[in-house]
């Protein structure tokens, strides 16, 4: 290890910036974060100067002591500047000599020290160093981070902190401590302040020190479960959201039906007990009543549940009724949003939902009900310069395309049906009110899909982006 990697603490340490470029500007922007009383030396210095103000000092490069009493000094000269260059060597000279350590931008060999890539969810702190190497691969790997450690994270950080003290009167073991925190960082006081609920969070930690054993573990040992509810998107897993990936890691069990993509089911921990509960058109592996069943059986039992429903589980997902029996039963949950299938489907089939030429409003309907194709409120869907998303509706395009022109659609409003939409193996057959049926019965689609009508589906042409592996 070529340099030792430290957290100092800046507040109201008086820290120099030595530049009136972009670079000057960033450093100025981070090191005002992190508490420091920043001032800039510089003879002119460019208009991003502006939106800092209140930031920074201004200093005099002419004082002969300009660089005493400051620890720190950052050097970020501009382009053309080099810093060999006589008047800047002797600048980083009189800084070391006034007992400063300093860092020349983009000069390792020149810097006493580097500032690496950091991400930043206070009060946890993750810098990323390739030893002025590799910058930009250090800024790579901080973008995957990014992915892999959610904002609440640092909540969950503060958390910590609030308990220490309390729980140091309780515990004098430290491997006592260890095991405690192990087990709240794993369990549902984590899960609360990752969902945002920390003043739940707060509480319960307040009883888990006071009620904890000598060792560290909990008073209660009856397990406590809970249901994590979350959106997978309309099939391309890239579309996950990081904290419905970060849930399918921790899952014990996961409930999972046809819409949900073999692909994201890849990405669910490799260990967890897998049950399929099917719900095909009026073909359920698992009557919807059961399911609610066994999620609250499987979460009573101590074991962390992950329904996983293709699109989003508050649109068309019957997410709603899945989580009142939790609630009714007071088993923990959280719901994690997805993409739905209308804004993936439109987006990868190079259709907008709305446009400002072609549609200002946008209206979710389902084209199946209990018994079949529902009535529609077609008042509300006929509107003028409007786009109309059916779902489940491919069983019932013939009927649904007939009662758009009985109550007056045009025949030749365009019409697209996205099947698979967002996967590898996406098919769009385009038309109009008049001849979709036809068309779609010909391509021989079988679903799942979305049905798309208004004007907005005459850009597909123009705006088509996505090509299909297959």
């Amino acid at each position: 290890m070529d340099r030792l990697p430290l957290f100092l603490d800046l507040h109201k340490r008086r820290i120099a910036v030595v530049g009136g470029g972009s670079l000057a500007a960033r450093r100025i922007e981070a090191l005002a974060r992190a508490g420091a009383e920043v001032w800039l030396f510089a003879t002119a210095w460019s208009d991003e100067f502006e939106a800092l103000r209140g930031q920074y000092h201004l200093g005099d490069l002419g004082e002969h002591n300009a660089f005493f009493g400051f620890p720190l000094v950052y050097f970020a000269f501009q382009d053309g500047e080099e810093p060999e260059q006589p008047s800047n060597l002797a600048l980083i000279a009189r800084a070391r000599t006034a007992g400063a350590l300093v860092n020349v931008a983009d000069h390792p060999g020149m810097s006493d020290f580097i500032t690496p890539s950091v991400l930043d969810r206070s009060p946890l702190v993750v810098a990323i160093s390739t030893g002025g190497d590799a910058p930009l691969l250090g800024r790579m790997l901080k973008a995957r981070l990014e992915t892999l450690i959610p904002a609440g994270y640092g909540r969950l950080a503060a958390l910590a902190g609030a308990g220490r003290a309390a729980l140091g009167d309780k515990l004098a073991n430290h491997q006592a401590r260890l095991r405690f925190w192990e087990r709240i960082f794993d369990g549902p006081i984590a899960e609360m302040v990752l969902a945002g609920d920390d003043a739940a969070a707060h509480a319960l930690l307040d009883r888990e020190i006071a009620d904890c054993r000598p060792d560290g573990s909990a008073a209660d040992d009856q397990p406590v479960g809970e249901v994590y509810l979350v959106g997978a998107g309309p099939g391309d897993p890239d579309l996950l959201t990081f904290r419905a990936f970060r849930l399918m890691q921790k899952a014990d069990v996961v409930l999972y039906d046809r819409l949900v993509d073999p692909t994201i089911m890849d990405r669910v921990r490799r260990d967890a007990e897998r049950i399929y509960v099917g719900k095909r058109r009026a073909d359920h592996a698992l009557p919807q009543e059961e399911i609610g069943d066994l999620m609250v059986k499987l979460a009573l039992e101590g074991k962390r549940v992950l329904r996983l429903k293709g699109g989003d589980p508050f649109i068309f997902g019957r997410g709603g009724e899945e989580i009142e029996k939790l609630a009714e039963k007071r088993v923990p949950f959280q719901v994690c949003p997805g993409v739905t299938a209308a804004a993936g489907c439109s987006s990868y089939a190079g259709i907008p939902l709305t446009h400002r030429d072609y549609a200002q409003s946008c209206v979710f309907v389902t084209g199946h009900g209990r018994d079949g194709p529902i009535d529609l409120d077609w008042s509300t869907l006929l509107r003028p310069r409007q786009t109309v998303a059916v779902y489940m509706g491919l069983a019932h395009l013939d009927f649904l395309m007939k009662e758009f022109l009985r109550h007056g659609a045009d025949s030749a409003l365009p019409v697209a049906v996205v099947e698979n939409g967002t996967r590898a193996n996406q098919i769009v057959v385009t038309g109009n009110v008049g001849d979709i049926a036809a068309k779609a019965v010909a391509a021989g689609l079988r679903g799942p899909t979305i049905i798309i009508v208004g004007e907005v589906v005459a850009l597909r042409e123009k705006l088509n982006w996505y090509v299909p592996k297959s």
